[in-house]
């Protein structure tokens, strides 16, 4: 219970509920019985819109659903739209590694200032925010990372504002006396999403064979429905606290197109993995791109960091604490398929 209510007539608003995490996040909701409440930006874009209405839809509680138009950069109104709420979960951010660098920090750390105090004002007995292993960091090499760890490297403005607004988050809960409890997925993968993330836009080139080898970048991987229910669970649990890091399978990108094909056979997915040491080509050749204008991801920096750390995460706190039980490696890889085949 949460200030002597009970979870079934619990009240949750939801940030950036059109989102791969958020509309997740909406369908773990409605299906155990809350009231939820969205937030996008435009409430006239049927992209941004359709898919969470059709979770209500389809589940037969339409009533318990409202979809309200925000945006988090902008700092007034949130209180207002927040009071009378029981929690607030926050997932609202820029995912992206090819946008505006300052686009997207300034929604990181300007959205999570905006919300939190918000939240404050309208008095949100509880808060779940949603960061990322980004802000854990993937150094040192060779031991599991944990809750206690922060990002060290600088390597895209996508880890920088994960960083930074998730330490933003913790500076807000201390001043304002929030309680704050922080989810950090690592790659999720999973269906329901309608703009495909950078942990999984590369999927229908592999499945269609786009590339004969694939490099062994390490990327931690997580279903999205353990994301969704970690959310809830660090909301229905009393003595949840802290960070919590999801990241149960250690892989590569190679084993993630090794998967593909193990399961999909009819598909076109690479076999072979490049080696560390041939990275250069592949640095070369998004070069070569780049002359033609393509937005360059494969930069000596770029490769670089992602060799400097590993995809070794403790997801033990968030399976104790929150009695979470993993989706397999398999189901991640298969229902992301799943959804591009469709």
């Amino acid at each position: 219970m949460v200030d002597g209510k009970s979870f079934e007539s619990a009240k949750i608003f939801v940030t950036g509920v059109n989102g791969h995490i958020g509309n997740n996040i909406v369908r773990d909701l409605l299906e155990n019985g809350y009231f939820v409440t969205g937030s996008v930006r435009d409430l006239q874009d049927p992209l941004k819109v359709d898919h969470v209405r059709q979770h209500a839809i389809d589940l037969g509680c339409e009533d318990k659903l409202t979809l309200v138009e925000a945006d988090v950069l902008d700092a007034d109104g949130w209180s207002e739209l927040l009071a009378g709420f029981d929690a607030l979960f926050h997932t609202a951010t820029v995912y992206s590694h090819s946008q505006d660098a300052d686009t997207i920090i300034d929604t990181a750390v300007k959205g999570t200032t905006h919300l939190l105090k918000a939240a404050h004002a309208a008095g949100i007995p509880r808060i779940i925010y949603t960061s990322s292993v980004a802000a854990v960091g993937s150094v040192p090499k060779g031991r599991p990372k944990t809750e206690e760890d922060w990002q060290k490297l600088k390597h895209s403005p996508y880890t920088i504002a994960k960083t930074e607004s998730e330490k933003r988050a913790w500076e807000l809960a201390e001043t304002h006396d929030l309680d704050l409890r922080v989810i950090n997925p690592g790659g999720v993968l999973g269906g329901r999403f309608v703009n495909p993330t950078p942990s999984i836009d590369y999927f229908p080139d592999a499945i269609k064979g786009k590339f004969p080898a694939v490099p062994k970048i390490p990327i931690p991987i997580v279903h999205v429905r353990d994301v969704a229910r970690a959310h809830r669970r660090a909301f229905e649990v009393d003595e949840a606290e802290g960070r919590f890091i999801l990241a149960p399978h250690d892989k590569t990108i190679a084993d993630v197109c090794r998967s593909i094909r193990a399961q999909y056979p009819n598909t076109k997915a690479p076999r072979w993995a490049i080696p560390r040491t041939l990275m250069f080509i592949v640095v070369f050749q998004d070069w070569i791109m780049g002359l033609f204008g393509s937005k360059r991801l494969m930069t000596r920096k770029a490769v670089k960091g992602y060799f400097q750390g590993d995809a070794n995460f403790s997801s033990e706190k968030a399976a104790r604490v929150l009695g979470l039980e993993w989706e397999s490696f398999e189901s991640c890889v298969a229902d992301t398929v799943e959804e591009f085949l469709q």
